[in-house]
């Protein structure tokens, strides 16, 4: 089953191709350019999908000379071709590095040289929120990297710690927007945020922001972080949220008149896809959700409860079953291993169904990376567990220390596909006979 799985994977990477979701779209930038009378267009894309994005976009419009400033995660831009007036970037991610912060520079200033007859298209993908970075006044680069690793390690999610990035950035929550103006801006946006939300996608540098300095301490406040993040993060956000330091713009504010965001690709697309692709094969197919969220541990109790729940209901002779469900859980650091949200999914699932035949579940990340890993996640049935406590492992220690990904490499499991080229969060695929 595990063959079946990875073929129902591979048709929702498909799905949310970002060159050919930014294809479809490329319409309506052309109409942008038209009905406003832009004579110039200018190119800013960050995330892990930003140079198949452009790509995208500059195959679809012959003739076009637009200059750009593409910034991507290490390793996602090898292999791409692109003209030489866009400068192309590679950075750190989950944690913000300087080559980050050299391409945001540049990524301003392009977005403040546009004039009102200027059109900056915007192609946005998941990881955007620590490539495109720019500390605000006060804060350096060290301290944001910090703030990054401390909310990482406590288990925020990515709405929580993008309302604490957005209040520490020159760029995020509407702040590229508001560089840009007047230029007229159109955001094409593979979306990697639960619900889609504007903005929390890369944090939103050209959406309104909805949340506020007072919801960024309330974040530090609820994992205790408040007195662990560098004084000039909390500093920062306090003189914010007594109105010493202008807020983000919001939803009505005439700044974003002239600002469209438009969804492009999502975890829905993708699902939407690997269920089709279920179904061909054979399997019916039940889409659980796209907003599975939480510790990935329970999230691994719960779909190992629908696993049996499922498996006690059938009879012999029927035809297989699939369960589909996407989205993005959290891990809680507590050991000093190594893995990602997908292994540790993997693993604790694996210790839920221990013994159990029929069962076999892939959950892996559509970027083909999970975590500081070389992996997009990781295989698991009932024999897992099993086999690898034949082999000496014990995989409970494993999970403990939040060492999932040495234990799947030493019991075997992993899947590794290297960059995919999108990023649309997380995929599980639940295969029952």
């Amino acid at each position: 089953m595990k063959s079946d799985a990875q073929d129902i994977f591979r048709a929702a990477l498909r799905a949310v191709d970002p060159f050919e979701c930014v294809r479809r779209h490329a319409g309506r930038v052309e109409a942008r350019l038209r009905e406003e009378r832009c004579g110039r267009l200018a190119v800013v894309a960050f995330g892990k999908a930003a140079c198949a994005m452009t790509r995208g976009l500059l195959e679809s419009l012959p003739g076009c000379d637009a200059p750009g400033i593409v910034v991507t995660k290490y390793g996602h831009a090898s292999g791409t071709v692109l003209p030489e007036r866009i400068a192309v970037f590679e950075a750190g991610h989950p944690v913000p590095d300087e080559n980050g912060v050299s391409a945001t520079v540049r990524a301003v200033d392009l977005a403040r040289s546009a004039g009102a007859d200027t059109l900056v298209t915007c192609l946005v993908s998941g990881g955007g929120s620590a490539l495109l970075a720019a500390p605000c006044e006060g804060v350096t680069l060290g301290e944001k990297q910090e703030m990054t690793r401390l909310l990482l390690d406590a288990g925020a999610d990515i709405v929580e710690l993008n309302t604490v990035r957005k209040h520490v950035s020159r760029v995020k929550g509407g702040r590229l927007a508001e560089d840009a103006a007047p230029a007229g801006v159109m955001s094409l946006i593979l979306s990697d945020v639960i619900g889609d939300r504007l903005d929390s996608i890369a944090s939103g540098p050209t959406a309104p922001d909805e949340t506020t300095y007072g919801e960024a301490l309330r974040v530090l406040e609820r994992y205790r972080l408040a007195g662990r993040v560098p004084g000039s993060v909390l500093r920062t956000l306090e003189r914010g949220a007594l109105g010493e330091i202008p807020e983000t713009p919001k939803p009505g504010s005439p700044l974003f008149e002239r600002v469209e965001n438009v969804i492009v690709g999502s975890n829905r697309l993708a699902l939407e896809a690997a269920q089709e692709k279920a179904r061909e094969m054979g399997y019916e197919v039940v889409v659980l959700t796209s907003e599975l969220r939480g510790e990935a541990r329970d999230a691994a109790r719960l779909l190992a409860g629908k696993a049996r729940e499922a498996r006690s209901g059938r009879t012999g002779g029927g035809r297989p079953l699939c369960l589909i469900s996407g989205g993005e859980t959290t891990v809680t650091v507590r050991g000093n291993g190594t893995g990602g949200r997908n292994t540790e999914l993997a693993l604790a699932f694996a210790l839920e169904i221990e013994g159990l035949d029929g069962i076999t579940l892939l959950s892996a990340g559509t970027d083909g990376t999970d975590g500081p890993t070389d992996a997009a996640g990781a295989f698991a049935d009932g024999n897992t567990a099993v086999e690898a406590r034949r082999a000496g492992l014990d995989p409970e220690a494993f999970l403990g220390n939040n060492d999932s990904y040495h234990f799947f490499k030493k019991a075997g499991g992993l899947l590794v596909t290297g960059p995919t080229g999108t990023n649309v969060m997380d995929i599980q695929i639940l295969l029952l006979r």
